[in-house]
């Protein structure tokens, strides 16, 4: 017994080195203790509280999450504006952004131009992009209707009006999914990436056999980087979930028309910094929290079923 402990303990040049490594970190784990643990636990702790920011929190247990979960404060209008919107603007994206990323990976004239071109839009601004977008996609004045009706009435539909987009509660959410599939660079520039790390060996094989372009695509390129692909899922999963600038720069935070643009980040914040009633707006977040952590946890179990890995056979 004594032998095992003895065998157990750390030499002197361990410890030292534990020490060191320790010191050297230090300054990271304390900041991730300060910066991120703390407020972590400490929004936990207010969820269960009525807390006014200026006031002394009072513990109600589970009020504030039995008064969101029974339906008041358009929390579920704010839900389904969410999952709706998720649901729309996730495949869309991804999609787009790949369908983008195969025709800039092609050998064409030109192509660092193209390429430049496609990611300019991340560059711009939210607020700035919500700006513009609001003007373009305008009813009355605005650019994408002009262009519509133009080719319309060319058509011979002279009596055609565009769409209401931002002012329809029908098509505020579609607006807002194009606006998504525009800004596509970033994730654009990861599939080029995933898409030159393809074997050209596999690719050469196949087109020898006399498989065609799309079947080549679809047997070898699209397996090989459904890595990528995956990652682009979580990613925009999470970040789809948490939309918050740009309908609260078009709408000026009312989620109009008819509340088809209050997305729940609009009514946390609005919870959090119009209300002041932080308790609620924290319980707020950790269902936010614990509903992406859901939704990421379904992907996650799917990608056993489609996520190829290199050196992996496929099922």
């Amino acid at each position: 017994m004594a032998t095992a402990v003895r065998a157990r303990r750390l030499s002197p040049a361990t410890r030292r080195n534990l020490l060191y490594g320790l010191l050297f970190t230090s300054p990271w784990i304390i900041g991730l203790l300060a910066f991120r643990g703390y407020p972590i636990l400490s929004a936990l702790w207010y969820s269960f509280t009525d807390y006014r920011g200026m006031m002394e929190p009072k513990f109600v247990g589970l009020e504030n999450y039995s008064y969101l979960l029974s339906g008041n404060g358009d929390f579920y209008v704010g839900v389904v504006n969410t999952l709706t919107y998720t649901v729309m603007a996730l495949p869309a994206a991804v999609l787009t952004a790949l369908v983008t990323a195969v025709m800039l990976n092609a050998k064409i004239r030109a192509q660092a131009f193209y390429r430049t071109l496609y990611f300019l839009p991340v560059l711009v601004p939210d607020v700035a992009l919500s700006i513009v977008w609001l003007q373009m996609f305008n009813p009355q004045w605005g650019l994408v209707n002009a262009v519509i009706e133009s080719f319309a009435h060319a058509l011979g539909a002279t009596n055609y009006v565009g769409p209401g987009w931002l002012a329809s509660e029908y098509w505020s959410k579609p607006t807002l999914v194009l606006m998504n599939m525009w800004l596509v660079g970033n994730a654009m520039v990861i599939y080029l990436a995933a898409l030159q790390d393809v074997p050209q060996d596999l690719i050469d094989a196949a087109a020898i056999d006399g498989a065609g372009w799309f079947q080549r695509l679809l047997n070898i390129t699209i397996p090989m980087i459904t890595p990528v692909i995956f990652f682009q899922l979580v990613t925009g999963l999470i970040g789809a979930m948490q939309l918050f600038t740009q309908p609260w720069v078009m709408t000026l935070g009312q989620g109009t028309p008819a509340n088809s643009m209050m997305f729940y980040s609009m009514l946390l914040y609005r919870n959090a910094f119009v209300y002041f009633n932080m308790g609620r707006a924290t319980a707020m977040a950790w269902i936010l929290f614990l509903a992406i952590l859901a939704l990421t946890l379904l992907v996650f179990r799917s990608s056993a079923r489609w996520v190829y890995y290199g050196g992996e056979e496929r099922r």
